[in-house]
Protein backbone atom coordinates (compact mmCIF):
# COMPACT_ATOMS: atom_id res chain seq x y z
CA UNK A 1 0.00 0.00 0.00
CA UNK A 2 1.58 3.24 -1.14
CA UNK A 3 -1.24 5.76 -0.76
CA UNK A 4 -2.31 6.08 2.86
CA UNK A 5 -4.46 9.14 2.15
CA UNK A 6 -7.79 7.25 1.95
CA UNK A 7 -7.02 5.52 5.27
CA UNK A 8 -6.22 8.84 6.94
CA UNK A 9 -9.39 10.46 5.62
CA UNK A 10 -11.65 7.57 6.59
CA UNK A 11 -10.20 7.24 10.06
CA UNK A 12 -10.17 10.98 10.76
CA UNK A 13 -13.89 11.24 9.98
CA UNK A 14 -14.76 8.18 12.07
CA UNK A 15 -12.58 9.22 15.01
CA UNK A 16 -14.18 12.67 15.16
CA UNK A 17 -17.52 10.98 15.84
CA UNK A 18 -16.51 7.83 17.75
CA UNK A 19 -13.37 8.57 19.78
CA UNK A 20 -13.45 7.12 23.27
CA UNK A 21 -13.50 9.85 25.92
CA UNK A 22 -10.56 8.78 28.09
CA UNK A 23 -9.05 11.07 30.74
CA UNK A 24 -5.44 10.65 29.60
CA UNK A 25 -6.46 11.94 26.18
CA UNK A 26 -7.39 15.28 27.73
CA UNK A 27 -3.85 16.14 28.71
CA UNK A 28 -0.40 16.54 27.21
CA UNK A 29 1.29 16.21 30.60
CA UNK A 30 4.06 13.66 29.96
CA UNK A 31 3.92 12.34 33.52
CA UNK A 32 0.15 11.79 33.47
CA UNK A 33 0.41 10.04 30.10
CA UNK A 34 3.25 7.86 31.39
CA UNK A 35 1.11 6.83 34.39
CA UNK A 36 -1.77 5.90 32.10
CA UNK A 37 0.45 3.86 29.80
CA UNK A 38 2.03 1.91 32.66
CA UNK A 39 -1.42 1.21 34.11
CA UNK A 40 -2.82 0.13 30.76
CA UNK A 41 -0.01 -2.35 30.07
CA UNK A 42 -1.85 -5.19 31.79
CA UNK A 43 -5.14 -3.71 32.99
CA UNK A 44 -8.37 -3.07 31.10
CA UNK A 45 -9.45 0.49 30.37
CA UNK A 46 -12.58 0.31 32.57
CA UNK A 47 -10.51 -0.63 35.64
CA UNK A 48 -7.78 1.86 34.84
CA UNK A 49 -9.92 5.01 34.59
CA UNK A 50 -10.80 5.39 38.31
CA UNK A 51 -7.36 4.25 39.53
CA UNK A 52 -5.66 6.71 37.17
CA UNK A 53 -7.50 9.61 38.79
CA UNK A 54 -6.83 8.33 42.30
CA UNK A 55 -3.12 7.82 41.61
CA UNK A 56 -2.68 11.30 40.17
CA UNK A 57 -4.55 12.78 43.13
CA UNK A 58 -2.06 11.04 45.45
CA UNK A 59 1.04 11.80 43.33
CA UNK A 60 0.21 14.76 41.07
CA UNK A 61 3.75 15.21 39.72
CA UNK A 62 6.80 13.14 38.96
CA UNK A 63 8.54 14.82 41.87
CA UNK A 64 5.74 13.95 44.26
CA UNK A 65 5.96 10.32 43.19
CA UNK A 66 9.76 10.28 43.61
CA UNK A 67 9.48 11.78 47.10
CA UNK A 68 6.88 9.28 48.30
CA UNK A 69 7.87 6.13 50.21
CA UNK A 70 7.63 3.15 47.90
CA UNK A 71 5.27 1.45 50.38
CA UNK A 72 2.85 4.34 49.92
CA UNK A 73 3.02 3.92 46.13
CA UNK A 74 2.30 0.20 46.44
CA UNK A 75 -0.71 0.97 48.63
CA UNK A 76 -2.01 3.47 46.06
CA UNK A 77 -1.70 0.78 43.37
CA UNK A 78 -4.26 -1.41 45.14
CA UNK A 79 -6.74 -3.00 42.76
CA UNK A 80 -4.55 -2.75 39.67
CA UNK A 81 -2.65 -6.05 39.91
CA UNK A 82 0.90 -6.62 38.64
CA UNK A 83 2.20 -4.63 41.60
CA UNK A 84 5.77 -4.59 40.31
CA UNK A 85 4.63 -1.88 37.90
CA UNK A 86 4.20 0.49 40.84
CA UNK A 87 7.76 -0.16 42.03
CA UNK A 88 9.17 0.31 38.52
CA UNK A 89 7.27 3.56 38.10
CA UNK A 90 8.60 4.83 41.42
CA UNK A 91 12.17 3.90 40.48
CA UNK A 92 11.79 5.69 37.18
CA UNK A 93 10.53 8.82 38.95
CA UNK A 94 13.49 8.79 41.33
CA UNK A 95 15.94 8.50 38.42
CA UNK A 96 14.28 11.21 36.34
CA UNK A 97 14.34 13.62 39.26
CA UNK A 98 17.97 12.79 40.05
CA UNK A 99 19.36 12.59 36.52
CA UNK A 100 17.04 14.64 34.31
CA UNK A 101 15.92 17.50 36.53
CA UNK A 102 12.46 15.99 36.91
CA UNK A 103 11.68 16.20 33.19
CA UNK A 104 10.95 13.17 31.05
CA UNK A 105 12.95 12.92 27.81
CA UNK A 106 11.01 14.08 24.75
CA UNK A 107 12.06 11.33 22.34
CA UNK A 108 11.29 7.64 22.20
CA UNK A 109 15.02 6.93 22.24
CA UNK A 110 15.54 9.01 25.38
CA UNK A 111 12.56 7.42 27.10
CA UNK A 112 13.81 3.92 26.25
CA UNK A 113 16.95 4.65 28.26
CA UNK A 114 14.91 4.99 31.45
CA UNK A 115 14.47 1.95 33.74
CA UNK A 116 11.40 -0.13 33.04
CA UNK A 117 10.41 1.63 29.80
CA UNK A 118 9.93 -0.63 26.79
CA UNK A 119 9.50 0.24 23.10
CA UNK A 120 5.71 0.62 23.22
CA UNK A 121 5.58 2.86 26.29
CA UNK A 122 8.44 5.02 25.01
CA UNK A 123 6.69 5.51 21.67
CA UNK A 124 3.33 6.23 23.31
CA UNK A 125 4.68 8.91 25.64
CA UNK A 126 6.79 10.50 22.89
CA UNK A 127 3.82 10.58 20.53
CA UNK A 128 0.93 11.44 22.86
CA UNK A 129 2.79 13.89 25.12
CA UNK A 130 5.38 15.44 22.82
CA UNK A 131 3.83 15.02 19.38
CA UNK A 132 6.59 12.79 18.01
CA UNK A 133 5.83 11.34 14.60
CA UNK A 134 6.39 7.74 15.58
CA UNK A 135 4.24 4.60 15.30
CA UNK A 136 2.55 3.47 18.52
CA UNK A 137 1.98 -0.26 18.21
CA UNK A 138 -0.24 -2.00 20.72
CA UNK A 139 -2.03 -5.27 19.99
CA UNK A 140 -5.08 -3.43 18.61
CA UNK A 141 -2.98 -1.46 16.13
CA UNK A 142 -1.07 -4.57 15.05
CA UNK A 143 -4.33 -6.39 14.39
CA UNK A 144 -6.00 -3.57 12.46
CA UNK A 145 -3.01 -2.81 10.23
CA UNK A 146 -2.35 -6.49 9.59
CA UNK A 147 -5.92 -7.12 8.46
CA UNK A 148 -6.12 -3.95 6.37
CA UNK A 149 -2.89 -4.58 4.47
CA UNK A 150 -2.22 -8.33 4.71
CA UNK A 151 -5.75 -9.70 4.82
CA UNK A 152 -6.20 -13.11 6.41
CA UNK A 153 -2.51 -14.01 6.31
CA UNK A 154 -0.73 -12.06 9.06
CA UNK A 155 3.00 -11.47 8.61
CA UNK A 156 5.60 -11.79 11.32
CA UNK A 157 4.94 -9.12 13.87
CA UNK A 158 8.32 -7.50 13.20
CA UNK A 159 7.21 -6.80 9.62
CA UNK A 160 4.41 -4.54 10.83
CA UNK A 161 6.62 -1.85 12.31
CA UNK A 162 8.00 -0.62 8.97
CA UNK A 163 4.47 -0.76 7.59
CA UNK A 164 3.16 1.31 10.49
CA UNK A 165 5.95 3.84 9.98
CA UNK A 166 5.18 4.11 6.25
CA UNK A 167 1.50 4.76 7.00
CA UNK A 168 2.11 7.59 9.48
CA UNK A 169 0.22 10.76 8.50
CA UNK A 170 2.25 13.67 7.19
CA UNK A 171 1.75 17.40 7.81
CA UNK A 172 -1.05 17.67 5.23
CA UNK A 173 -3.09 14.74 6.57
CA UNK A 174 -6.43 15.36 8.33
CA UNK A 175 -5.05 13.94 11.61
CA UNK A 176 -1.65 13.84 13.27
CA UNK A 177 0.35 10.80 14.45
CA UNK A 178 -1.21 10.93 17.91
CA UNK A 179 -4.81 10.97 16.67
CA UNK A 180 -3.95 8.32 14.04
CA UNK A 181 -2.61 5.93 16.69
CA UNK A 182 -5.50 6.53 19.06
CA UNK A 183 -8.05 6.11 16.28
CA UNK A 184 -6.48 2.79 15.25
CA UNK A 185 -6.59 1.69 18.89
CA UNK A 186 -10.28 2.62 19.10
CA UNK A 187 -11.12 0.74 15.91
CA UNK A 188 -9.34 -2.32 17.29
CA UNK A 189 -10.98 -2.02 20.70
CA UNK A 190 -14.55 -1.38 19.53
CA UNK A 191 -14.92 -2.71 15.97
CA UNK A 192 -12.04 -4.87 14.73
CA UNK A 193 -12.08 -7.39 17.55
CA UNK A 194 -10.07 -10.60 17.70
CA UNK A 195 -12.94 -13.06 17.23
CA UNK A 196 -15.94 -11.10 15.96
CA UNK A 197 -14.87 -8.10 13.87
CA UNK A 198 -17.80 -5.89 12.89
CA UNK A 199 -16.53 -5.15 9.38
CA UNK A 200 -19.77 -3.48 8.38
CA UNK A 201 -19.23 -0.81 11.03
CA UNK A 202 -15.55 -0.26 10.32
CA UNK A 203 -14.40 2.97 8.63
CA UNK A 204 -11.52 1.08 7.02
CA UNK A 205 -13.69 -1.67 5.51
CA UNK A 206 -13.56 -0.26 1.94
CA UNK A 207 -9.76 -0.37 2.09
CA UNK A 208 -9.30 -3.59 4.07
CA UNK A 209 -7.84 -6.71 2.49
CA UNK A 210 -9.46 -8.98 5.08
CA UNK A 211 -12.95 -7.48 4.99
CA UNK A 212 -14.34 -9.18 1.85
CA UNK A 213 -13.64 -12.66 3.21
CA UNK A 214 -14.80 -11.82 6.72
CA UNK A 215 -18.02 -10.28 5.44
CA UNK A 216 -18.65 -13.14 3.03
CA UNK A 217 -18.20 -15.70 5.79
CA UNK A 218 -19.99 -13.65 8.44
CA UNK A 219 -16.72 -13.29 10.36
CA UNK A 220 -16.58 -16.84 11.77
CA UNK A 221 -14.46 -17.03 14.88
CA UNK A 222 -11.78 -19.36 13.47
CA UNK A 223 -11.26 -17.27 10.35
CA UNK A 224 -11.08 -14.03 12.32
CA UNK A 225 -8.66 -15.41 14.88
CA UNK A 226 -6.42 -16.83 12.17
CA UNK A 227 -5.95 -13.28 10.83
CA UNK A 228 -4.53 -11.96 14.10
CA UNK A 229 -0.75 -11.49 14.08
CA UNK A 230 -0.32 -11.83 17.83
CA UNK A 231 -2.53 -12.97 20.70
CA UNK A 232 -1.15 -12.91 24.23
CA UNK A 233 -1.52 -16.21 26.04
CA UNK A 234 -2.39 -16.06 29.72
CA UNK A 235 -2.29 -18.99 32.05
CA UNK A 236 -4.76 -19.72 34.81
CA UNK A 237 -4.57 -17.02 37.48
CA UNK A 238 -6.05 -18.80 40.51
CA UNK A 239 -3.36 -20.83 42.22
CA UNK A 240 -0.54 -19.30 40.16
CA UNK A 241 2.59 -17.66 41.55
CA UNK A 242 1.15 -14.28 40.61
CA UNK A 243 -2.03 -15.12 42.51
CA UNK A 244 -0.18 -15.90 45.73
CA UNK A 245 2.20 -12.96 45.35
CA UNK A 246 -0.85 -10.74 45.07
CA UNK A 247 -2.32 -12.27 48.21
CA UNK A 248 0.85 -11.52 50.16
CA UNK A 249 1.12 -7.94 48.89
CA UNK A 250 -2.56 -7.33 49.64
CA UNK A 251 -2.05 -8.56 53.21
CA UNK A 252 0.99 -6.33 53.68
CA UNK A 253 -0.80 -3.40 52.09
CA UNK A 254 -3.52 -3.61 54.72
CA UNK A 255 -1.07 -3.08 57.58
CA UNK A 256 -0.38 0.28 59.20
CA UNK A 257 2.90 1.95 58.22
CA UNK A 258 5.81 -0.06 59.58
CA UNK A 259 3.66 -3.12 60.28
CA UNK A 260 4.75 -6.65 59.42
CA UNK A 261 3.36 -10.16 59.19
CA UNK A 262 4.86 -13.40 60.39
CA UNK A 263 5.16 -16.47 58.19
CA UNK A 264 2.20 -17.96 60.07
CA UNK A 265 0.05 -14.95 59.20
CA UNK A 266 1.22 -15.09 55.61
CA UNK A 267 0.18 -18.74 55.52
CA UNK A 268 -3.32 -17.63 56.50
CA UNK A 269 -3.29 -14.89 53.85
CA UNK A 270 -2.35 -17.39 51.15
CA UNK A 271 -4.83 -20.05 52.20
CA UNK A 272 -2.40 -22.31 54.01
CA UNK A 273 0.71 -22.45 51.83
CA UNK A 274 3.66 -24.31 53.31
CA UNK A 275 6.53 -22.39 54.89
CA UNK A 276 9.00 -23.16 52.08
CA UNK A 277 6.52 -22.02 49.43
CA UNK A 278 5.96 -18.77 51.30
CA UNK A 279 9.71 -18.27 51.66
CA UNK A 280 10.17 -18.63 47.90
CA UNK A 281 7.37 -16.16 47.22
CA UNK A 282 8.82 -13.66 49.68
CA UNK A 283 12.26 -14.05 48.08
CA UNK A 284 10.75 -13.03 44.75
CA UNK A 285 8.87 -10.10 46.24
CA UNK A 286 12.03 -8.84 47.95
CA UNK A 287 13.98 -9.09 44.68
CA UNK A 288 11.26 -7.10 42.92
CA UNK A 289 11.21 -4.40 45.58
CA UNK A 290 7.71 -5.27 46.78
CA UNK A 291 8.61 -6.48 50.27
CA UNK A 292 11.38 -6.53 52.85
CA UNK A 293 12.23 -8.86 55.64
CA UNK A 294 12.40 -7.48 59.13
CA UNK A 295 12.93 -9.24 62.42
CA UNK A 296 10.00 -11.54 62.98
CA UNK A 297 8.27 -11.07 59.66
CA UNK A 298 7.76 -9.40 56.29
CA UNK A 299 6.73 -5.82 55.53
CA UNK A 300 6.25 -3.51 52.60
CA UNK A 301 9.55 -1.87 51.54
Amino acid sequence: MTDAGPLHAALASWYAAHARDLPWRRTRDPYAILVSEVMLQQTQVARTVPKYAEFLDAFPTLGALADAPVAEVIRAWSGMGYNARAVRLHRLAVEVVAEHGGRLPRTAEGLRALPGIGPYTAAAVACFAFGARTPVLDTNVYRVLSRVVHGLTPPERSALEPLARALLPGPDAPLDASAWAQALMDVGATVCSVSSPACGDCPLEPHCAAAPALLREGAPRALAEASVPYVAKQGTFAGSTRFYRGRIVAALRGLPAGGSLSVARLAEATGGLARDAIAALVDGLVRDGLARRIRGGVALP
